[in-house]
């Protein structure tokens, strides 16, 4: 390597419920800089899971709900010999926990609801039951993974 590692940015846990995850996750969802419209949205989804979801603390559910859409293993291409094997690789934590987020938000904009507040609400919903696109993005992965098993031994 030529240059230094960069410096990790420190990130100041969210006012209203004080976790370093939620800031990471409202970063990941804020668009054109606009972070208090993202934490409007990340309050208003949390608001409309306390109201579903009946005695569970939302921050509790939020979080099962990113913990299985967190892929563990992901496939990388790898040109050998003129052929591109999937070669199946664990993935560091901190890239699991970006998958992760980046999936569940994605696939939130992609439902069908009136606010994005909803449709965050929604895929966190379907996340915590263990269904909805962004669980099922995390399934086919580890299918991948598990398909192109053969090829573990061309790891780099």
């Amino acid at each position: 390597m030529r240059k230094a590692k960069p410096k990790k940015r420190i990130i100041l846990p969210d006012p209203r419920y004080n976790d370093i995850l939620i800031t990471k996750f409202v970063n990941n969802l804020m668009s054109r800089g606009k972070k208090s419209i993202a934490f409007k949205i990340f309050y208003k989804a949390m608001d409309i899971i306390s109201k579903k979801m009946e005695g569970e603390n939302p921050v509790e559910v939020w979080k099962k709900a990113l913990a299985n859409v967190t892929p563990s293993v992901e496939v990388r291409s790898r040109r050998i010999g003129g052929a591109t094997f999937q070669i199946p690789s664990e993935i560091r934590s901190s890239r699991k926990q970006s998958i992760g987020m980046k999936n569940l938000i994605s696939y939130s904009r992609k439902r069908h609801e009136k606010s994005m507040g909803q449709k965050l609400a929604g895929e966190i919903v379907a996340a915590f039951k263990e269904e909805g696109a962004a669980f099922k993005k995390k399934e086919d992965t580890h299918r991948m993974a598990e398909a192109n098993k053969a090829f573990s031994h061309f790891r780099f």
